[in-house]
């Protein structure tokens, strides 16, 4: 069972890291990973909704009905979703104010619609548990990471300090949207080619 639950948290990490091998959740992915910052607040507070969400429609996967099963995750998520729209306004305003409507709009990722739909509604808490932490991990990497790039790249910056110094002159294509796209494939075919070897 500790290999099975071990199993469940590590395919989020690298198997199925969603935005790479599953290719879900590419809006807020594209959106807002303009900086390491807005990357891992929006991957840390999809980690909460994932992670809260698959737990409880796996407490409560034997008393939802089959037919309104999909009405019901939705109600769950749009609550957790809730819940961090509002801490995220009380604690991290100013990073609340930069991802935008992007947080309301966790209630439709496919990333945390699908995990309760394929994996909580069908598996035991403890590896709902494992499923959700695992995957939301996975995604917030992923989303530092791109943010990341595109941020140094695009702003020569990383965190809001200077990484090149003044002379450098920024790609600031890598900051615009189809610059989020070239990135993201980009990182897309190094993580195939490691897989690879």
């Amino acid at each position: 069972m500790a290999k099975s639950i071990a199993y469940e948290f590590g395919k989020g990490l690298w198997k199925e890291i969603p935005p790479f091998r599953l290719v879900l959740g590419l809006c807020p992915v594209l959106a807002v990973t303009t900086s390491l910052q807005n990357g891992v607040g929006m991957g840390l507070a999809t980690t909460f909704v994932l992670v809260c969400s698959n737990i409880l429609v796996s407490m409560l996967r034997k008393v939802i009905p089959s037919k309104v099963r999909i009405a019901c995750f939705i109600i769950i998520i749009a609550t957790f979703v809730t819940v961090v729209e509002l801490l995220m306004q009380a604690y991290a305003y100013k990073l609340y104010l930069q991802l935008g409507i992007f947080i309301p709009l966790i209630v439709v990722n496919c990333i945390v619609l699908g995990r309760a739909e394929a994996f909580a509604y069908k598996n035991p808490i403890i590896h709902s548990l494992s499923d959700g932490l695992g995957m939301g991990i996975g995604f917030t990497l992923s989303l530092g990471a791109l943010g990341a790039v595109r941020e140094i790249l695009g702003n020569g910056t990383l965190l809001g300090y200077s990484v090149f110094g003044a002379s450098f002159k920024p790609f600031t294509f890598i900051i615009e949207a189809p610059g989020a796209f070239v990135c993201l494939g980009l990182m897309l075919a190094l993580m195939n080619l490691a897989s690879k070897k």
